[in-house]
């Protein structure tokens, strides 16, 4: 069944204000990360120490904690419960590691005054390690070159698959993707970890899937209508996988919004990375990777039986 069919809509008209919005939200991130002085980081990348603690046969309500936490003035702490076991892993920032010489025992201390064995609380540490910033520095290293390898191979698949000029408008799109949702996690002061890398990772593949579909239409079109110009023929081609791309996207939305609203605080930030990705990639698949391959086209014309396109 086709929701949206028979559509004639001229998606190419738009791409001077889809230039002007997307280069309004890459200057806003740009501005905001000059502001913040780069990526706001999490334990993971800038070093702290990480602590298991065991509540012996009962765990304490999450939310309980993070509200000690915060009255505390420790909000900045990261919480997160262990599937199936009665331990909760905190992960304390460096600024509070180095400015308390034994964090754990203020730790341990400020849970046992609201926890107590009577009602069947044995709060002890089952580990306490340091993450130097040496280590986060290595990680914060890796990540971006999986990003930056997984933007490659994408550019070497495509430019195979296709042509270099879809190869190179996709990964165009990707950067895009990426750095706007980096962009808007700086607006909203939200810490890069690795759990949002990996959901950069995603967005990549998400991404990257639509900027297909849409570059293979356009290569059959450009055999099936050769009598058309090549940007009536990617307006076709728009028009005529748009109603895929709503109904996936729209459909995968749903999901990562359920994850939003009810996954918790754990999987709060990636699953709004997931989020701001899908919508900014679907957009892009057809208002960035299209204009630019037509944009390429009028630079350098393909010819076209004998003759310039």
């Amino acid at each position: 069944m086709q929701f949206i069919k028979d559509i004639n809509w001229n998606f190419l008209g738009l791409r001077k204000i889809a230039f002007t919005l997307s280069g309004v939200l890459i200057l806003a991130g740009i501005v905001s990360l000059i502001v913040h002085g780069g990526p706001r980081y999490g334990v993971d990348f800038t070093g702290g120490r990480v602590l298991e603690v065991s509540f012996g046969n009962r765990v304490p309500d999450i939310g309980e904690l993070r509200d000690i936490l915060t009255s505390k003035g420790f909000g900045k702490i990261e919480v997160q419960s262990i599937t199936d076991k009665p331990w909760v892993l905190f992960r304390v920032p460096m600024e509070l590691d180095e400015k308390y010489p034994d964090f754990s025992e203020i730790l341990l201390e400020t849970f046992r005054n609201n926890f107590s064995e009577a009602d069947g609380y044995k709060i002890e540490v089952l580990s306490n390690e340091k993450v130097g910033p040496k280590v986060g520095a290595e990680l914060r290293s890796k990540a971006t070159w999986a990003v930056l390898f997984a933007l490659i191979a994408m550019l070497l698949y495509i430019t195979i698959r296709f042509q270099f000029r879809f190869g190179v408008a996709s990964v165009i799109a990707l950067f895009h993707d990426a750095f706007i949702t980096i962009g808007i996690f700086s607006l909203l002061n939200r810490e890069i970890t690795l759990s949002i890398v990996a959901a950069l990772l995603t967005i990549v593949g998400y991404s990257i899937n639509d900027s297909i579909v849409v570059s293979d239409r356009i290569r059959e079109n450009m055999a099936k209508l050769r009598r058309l110009n090549f940007f009536d023929i990617v307006n076709k081609s728009l028009n005529q996988v748009f109603a895929r791309t709503i109904i996936t996207s729209f459909t995968t939305l749903i999901v990562v919004l359920c994850l939003l609203l009810f996954g918790g605080k754990v999987i709060y930030d990636f699953a709004l990375a997931l989020f701001i990705g899908i919508l900014v990639g679907t957009y892009s698949s057809v208002y960035i990777v299209s204009p630019i391959v037509v944009q390429w086209e009028k630079w350098f014309p393909k010819k076209v039986g004998g003759r310039r396109r």
